[in-house]
């Protein structure tokens, strides 16, 4: 048992609990750590590259929007998708990373930290959903942003059964301020469905059963509409 959690839980109880923090985390956001950041202002900022195919996948969005049902039915699609291809953290190898090296797969990215409850209870969903649907066409990327080394994540996943996930990182956390400052990120756990070619096609903030059926089946549009 760790911090209060059993590691071991059946799906409905685990769903169960996902919505129940989540409606929690809605009431007292800006209140506790859940919600740490500011909800920020002003439009979403949309890529000044001429060349950006991206803000014209608005039909692909609202397709994605449709699908998401359920206990995933926080997905929104976006109103004006964005590239997230410049997106940079570090890989499992501690080296570089970008977005646009995973070009070619559909993307659900998701930002956590150890100290996020709502994370807690999401992070088994989310390597549940690698398992079931990770391929050469699409993964889970999660990216912790915890501050200081790799020890305290990697002992955190290894603690909860984690095993398809790969740890990704941002200590800075320059990829939580750059999604904030697009009107993206509220809080923690925010999580962004990127299709093939680096778009933002959709976003929600607070956790999500990414092992249900729900989350499936939003999978297999978000991979049938790219």
């Amino acid at each position: 048992m760790t911090d209060g959690y059993q590691i071991q839980k059946s799906p409905r109880n685990v769903s169960r609990k996902i919505i129940l923090l989540a409606g929690l985390a809605g009431i007292i956001a800006g209140a506790v750590a859940v919600y740490v950041m500011e909800r920020p202002s002003g439009n979403i900022v949309a890529s000044t590259n001429p060349s950006d195919q991206c803000t014209n996948k608005t039909d692909a969005a609202k397709k994605i929007d449709r699908a998401a049902t359920g206990a995933v039915a926080a997905m929104r699609g976006a109103d004006v998708p964005q590239s997230m291809s410049e997106l940079t953290f570090t890989g499992p190898d501690g080296k570089p990373v970008r977005l646009v090296d995973f070009k070619g797969k559909t993307l659900l990215v998701n930002l956590w930290a150890t100290w996020c409850l709502p994370c807690r209870e999401e992070m088994p969903a989310l390597d549940a959903l690698e398992t079931k649907k990770g391929g050469d066409d699409f993964q889970v990327v999660t990216v912790n942003i915890d501050t200081g080394d790799d020890a305290k994540p990697k002992a955190f996943l290894s603690e909860i059964g984690v095993k398809s996930l790969q740890l990704y990182r941002d200590p800075s956390m320059g990829v939580f301020n750059d999604l904030k400052r697009k009107n993206l990120a509220f809080g923690l756990p925010v999580t962004m469905l990127v299709d093939k070619e680096g778009c933002q096609i959709a976003a929600m903030n607070g956790p999500a059963d990414w092992s249900s059926d729900d989350a499936a089946r939003f999978i297999d549009a978000a991979r049938a509409t790219n």
